[in-house]
C-alpha cells in the first residue's frame, strides 16, 4: 500500500480543529489515507516508533473488515452497522458494498462514532460520494446501544425485522470492565434478528512473551491516561462476547487467519499474534 504525499491536506469540515490529533486520523494515516494532518501523522510516528506492529496490525484489521463484509454480502445480508467507525478511510464499509454488490441490488449502511471530528469527515465525505442517500453516520457512543440503536438515522436506513450485519472492529477494547461489555454485546445481539452477523475484532496479548508481551502491554499503558483508554483480552474473552451465537469457521483467531486471501510478509507476520477476531450469526429459531 502506497503511502499518501505527507506535504499534502485535505479540506477540514466546518469546526474541525486542525492542531490536535485525531485518533481516527491517526487511524487513517497508519493505514495509508489522506483523511490526515501533519499533527496526525507526527503522533501516528511516535507510536510506531514505540511499538512497531501498529502500523501492519491496523492493515490486518482493514483487511478482515473488507474480507467480513464481501463474505456478510455473499451470504445476502444487505444492511451493515459498523460501530466505532472513525473516519471513513481507506477500504471503508460502503466503499467494499459499493464494489462487491451486484448493481441491480441495494444496501444500507451506518456507521456510528462518538467523536465530533469523526462525525464532521464522514459526513463531509459520504455527501462528496453520493452516498447519502444509502449510508449515514450516527454520533454516539457505541456503549449506549439503546441511543444508537433509535436514532433518527439508523431508523431510517436499518429494517431490524431483517438481517443486519454489526460490525466492532478494533472498538472493544475501548470498553473497560466498568462499562459492562457483556451488558453492551447482550443489548445488542437482542436486537438483531436470525441470519444476522456480529463482526468483532479486539487487540490481545496473544500468548506473546518477552519484548514483544512488552511492546504490546507498554501501547495499551500509553492510552490508560487518555479519553480513550485501551483494554486488552484473552481468547476466552473475545470468544464470550459472542454469547450463544454460532461461530463461523474458523471461529475466533489472529486476524490475519479468518479466511485469509494472501500470504503475510516481513512485518506483517510479527504483527500477527496481537489481536483476535471472528465472525457469528444469529442462528435462533
Amino acid at each position: 500500500m502506497s503511502i499518501p504525499d505527507e506535504s499534502s491536506a485535505p479540506e477540514a469540515p466546518e469546526g474541525v480543529d486542525t492542531e490536535k490529533p485525531s485518533a481516527a486520523r491517526v487511524y487513517d494515516w497508519f493505514l495509508g489515507g489522506i483523511q490526515n494532518w501533519a499533527v496526525d501523522r507526527e503522533f501516528g510516528k511516535r507510536v510506531e516508533a514505540r511499538w512497531p506492529h501498529v502500523r501492519p496490525g491496523s492493515r490486518h484489521n482493514r483487511e478482515f473488515l473488507g474480507r467480513a463484509v464481501r463474505a456478510a454480502l455473499d451470504a445476502g445480508i444487505r444492511q451493515f452497522i459498523d460501530l466505532g467507525s472513525g473516519v471513513p478511510t481507506v477500504g471503508n464499509v460502503h466503499e467494499v458494498v459499493r464494489e462487491h454488490l451486484p448493481a441491480d441490488e441495494h444496501a444500507t449502511v451506518v456507521y456510528v462514532d462518538y467523536e465530533p471530528v469523526a462525525v464532521a469527515h464522514a459526513t463531509l465525505l459520504l455527501e462528496r460520494q453520493g452516498a447519502g442517500d444509502w449510508a449515514g453516520i450516527v454520533q454516539a457512543d457505541i456503549r449506549d446501544p439503546k441511543a444508537v440503536l433509535r436514532d433518527e438515522t439508523t431508523r431510517r436506513l436499518i429494517d431490524f425485522d431483517q438481517p443486519v450485519c454489526l460490525l466492532m472492529l478494533a472498538v472493544l477494547h475501548f470498553v473497560g470492565p466498568d462499562d459492562d461489555a457483556d451488558g453492551i454485546m447482550r443489548t445488542y445481539r437482542g436486537r438483531l434478528v436470525p441470519g444476522s452477523w456480529l463482526v468483532l475484532s479486539h487487540m490481545t496479548v496473544g500468548g506473546t512473551t518477552g519484548e514483544a508481551r512488552r511492546g504490546v502491554l507498554d501501547f495499551a499503558e500509553q492510552y490508560r491516561n487518555t479519553s480513550n483508554p485501551v483494554w486488552l483480552r484473552d481468547h476466552h474473552e473475545v470468544v464470550e462476547l459472542f454469547g450463544d451465537w454460532e461461530l463461523l469457521e474458523p471461529g475466533v483467531v489472529h486476524i490475519p487467519d479468518w479466511r485469509p486471501e494472501r500470504q503475510l510478509a516481513g512485518p506483517e507476520v510479527d504483527a500477527r499474534p496481537f489481536a483476535w477476531c471472528g465472525v457469528a450469526v444469529n442462528r435462533a429459531r
